[in-house]
C-alpha cells in the first residue's frame, strides 16, 4: 500500500476545508479532497513513475489549491516548497535558486506576477488547473493507478528558516519527519473529528502547516482557510461558536485585544464567550508576553497554551493540555522528543535556573540544509540538533531566556534575557511593543538597549523609564538606551528581525 504523509480519510465524506472567498465559501469533503490530491500527482507524473524528488516550488495562499498542491506533490514523489505569498517577487528569487526548483504553482495574479522571475530562472510555471484539466475526464481510476510507493525516508519538504538571524536556509524534512511531527500534537493537543479550526496563519512555515492543517486533516477536522487574518469575519464565527481549537501567534492575541477595545460591550461579551467554550487556545512562533497570557485570560477564561517550537524540529516542548500551563514557560517535552540543555563545553545541564543551548533529539528532528552539507554538520553535536535558543529549568518546566545571537546580552559580566526584560517593560502604561537588543559598548561589553513604540498620544523620555524600572528589575537590567520607534520590523509570522533594529542604530 502506497505512503500518503500526512494521511487523510479517503473514505470520509465530512467536511475536511472550507475555503472563504470574495464569492462565498468553497466547501470540500475528505473524499473528494484525496481524489482531487490524486488526480493533480497523477498529472505532475505525467507518465512519469515517480518525481524522484524534484523541487516543486507554489506560491499560493490558504486555500484548497494550496492543500491540493502540497499533497500532490508529496503523493508524486516530490519535495514540496510552499513559499510566502507576502514576499516581494525580487525576494523569491534566493529561495528558488537554492532550492534547484524546476517547476512552479501558482494561480490567477499569484501566477502572472512570477511570468519574467519563472522565465530568467527557467522555471516551469504552472497552475492547479493546467495540471488537472487533462485528467478530469479520464474518471477517478486515471488519478490513482501509477501513483508511486513512498518510503517514509524519503524527502518530502522544504522549508526556508526566517532570516531574523541569518541568511534563510532550506529545511529538509522527510516523510517521517513530517509524521512525527504530526502525531506527537495529536497526542499532546487530543485532536479528534469534533475539532474545527481557523488557519489564517501563513503556509510557508511550520506553524501553519503542520500544527494547524495537517494536524487538522490527520485528525478528521475542519479547517476553515482564509486568505489573511480577517478579523471581523473571524470574530463572527468565534462568536456563533462555530471553533472549538485556535491557534495564533502572540501579536494577533494583541491585536484582538485592541479590536475589543474598539466594540460595543454587547459584541465583546459575544466574542469572549465564543472564546470561553472552545476547548484549546495555542500560543506560539514568538514569546507570549506574561502581560498577555493574564490579559487573554482575564477576557476569555482561556489560559494560552505555549510550545516551543522552530522549522528544524516542528515542536519539541509544550504546556500541557491536561495540567498546569505557567506563563512565560514552554513546559516539557513532547511525546517522543528529547530536549535536554547543554553549555557552551558540551556539558549535559541538569541544574535548576542554570542557563544552557536547547538541543533536541527525535524522528522530529529535520534531515538536512538542503545542499549545505557544513551547516547541517555544524548544527549537531552528538546526535543532538542544537536550536541556538538558550533557557533554564525552572520548577520543571523549559523557560526560554532568547536566541543566544540575538537574545543573550552580555553586559557587565552578566548574561542577560532579552525576552525577560522585554516582559518587564511591557507592563508600564506608554509602552505598546518593545524589543531589547545589545548593543556593542565598551564599558558593558554589550549596553542594554530598547527599542519601543508608545501607546498613542503616550511619551516617555529615558529617565522617566530608568526611574520606573527602579524596584521592578536588577540594575544591571535596566536598559542603557531608550529609542522610541514608529513600529518594530517584523517578519510574516511576527517575530521581531533585531538584526534590523541594528541596522537602525547604523
Amino acid at each position: 500500500m502506497r505512503s500518503t504523509f500526512p494521511q487523510l480519510n479517503a473514505s470520509n465524506l465530512k467536511t475536511a476545508l472550507v475555503e472563504s472567498t470574495e464569492g462565498g465559501n468553497r466547501v470540500i469533503s475528505y473524499a473528494a479532497l484525496n481524489l482531487r490530491c490524486d488526480r493533480f500527482a497523477a498529472g505532475l507524473l505525467n507518465e512519469r513513475a515517480d518525481l524522484e524528488e524534484e523541487r516543486i516550488a507554489f506560491f499560493m495562499p490558504a486555500s484548497i489549491d494550496y492543500v491540493t498542491t502540497l499533497h500532490g506533490i508529496w503523493r508524486a514523489g516530490g519535495i514540496a516548497v510552499p513559499l510566502n505569498v507576502a514576499s516581494a517577487v525580487s525576494e523569491l528569487e534566493h529561495y528558488l535558486s537554492s532550492a534547484s526548483v524546476s517547476r512552479m504553482v501558482a494561480n490567477g495574479e499569484y501566477r502572472e506576477s512570477l511570468v519574467e522571475l519563472c522565465a530568467a530562472l527557467n522555471i516551469e510555471l504552472i497552475s492547479v488547473d493546467d495540471v488537472m484539466s487533462p485528467l478530469i475526464s479520464e474518471g477517478a481510476e486515471a488519478a490513482t493507478k501509477d501513483l508511486p510507493n513512498i518510503a517514509p525516508e524519503r524527502r518530502a519538504m522544504m522549508l526556508f528558516t526566517s532570516g531574523t538571524t541569518n541568511k534563510p536556509k532550506g529545511v529538509v524534512s522527510t516523510h517521517k519527519t513530517i509524521a512525527a511531527q504530526i502525531t506527537t500534537l495529536i497526542d499532546a493537543w487530543a485532536w479528534t473529528d469534533n475539532d474545527s479550526i481557523p488557519l489564517f496563519l501563513p503556509l510557508h512555515h511550520i506553524h501553519g502547516i503542520i500544527n494547524i492543517l495537517s494536524c487538522g486533516l490527520w485528525a478528521g477536522a475542519t479547517v476553515d482557510l482564509y486568505e489573511k487574518f480577517d478579523m471581523p469575519a473571524i470574530c463572527e464565527k468565534v462568536a456563533a461558536k462555530r471553533y472549538n481549537v485556535f491557534m495564533a501567534v502572540p501579536t494577533i492575541y494583541v491585536k484582538l485585544i485592541h479590536y475589543f477595545e474598539s466594540l460595543d460591550a454587547d459584541a465583546v461579551e459575544r466574542i469572549s464567550n465564543g472564546f470561553k467554550q472552545m476547548r484549546l487556545n495555542i500560543s506560539g512562533s514568538a514569546a507570549c508576553p506574561v502581560k498577555l497570557f493574564d490579559q487573554w485570560q482575564a477576557l476569555t477564561s482561556q489560559v494560552l497554551l505555549e510550545r516551543y517550537g522552530m522549522t528544524e524540529i516542528g515542536m519539541g516542548l509544550s504546556n500541557p493540555y491536561k495540567g498546569e500551563r505557567r506563563a512565560g514557560h514552554v513546559g516539557q517535552p513532547l511525546p517522543g522528543v528529547q530536549a535536554k540543555l547543554f553549555d557552551e563545553e558540551n556539558n549535559e545541564i541538569t541544574a535548576e535556573d542554570t542557563p544552557g543551548e536547547i538541543r533536541v533529539r527525535g524522528d522530529n528532528v529535520f534531515l538536512e540544509y538542503w545542499n549545505n552539507e557544513s551547516a547541517t554538520t555544524e548544527s549537531f553535536v552528538d546526535g543532538w540538533f542544537c536550536t541556538g535558543d538558550v533557557a533554564v529549568i525552572d520548577k520543571g518546566y523549559f523557560r526560554i531566556m532568547g536566541r543566544s545571537s540575538v537574545d543573550i546580552i552580555k553586559s557587565g559580566g552578566y548574561k542577560l534575557s532579552a525576552l525577560e526584560i522585554e516582559g518587564t517593560l511591557l507592563t508600564h502604561e506608554a509602552i505598546a511593543e518593545v524589543a531589547v537588543i545589545g548593543v556593542e559598548d565598551e564599558t558593558w561589553g554589550e549596553a542594554v538597549s530598547a527599542f519601543v513604540v508608545l501607546k498613542s498620544e503616550k511619551t516617555l523620555s529615558y529617565d522617566e523609564l530608568k526611574a520606573w524600572c527602579d524596584g521592578k528589575m536588577s540594575g544591571y537590567k535596566v536598559p542603557k538606551n531608550l529609542h522610541v520607534v514608529d513600529a518594530l520590523p517584523r517578519n510574516a509570522m511576527g517575530k521581531v528581525t533585531k538584526p534590523a533594529l541594528k541596522d537602525l542604530l547604523a
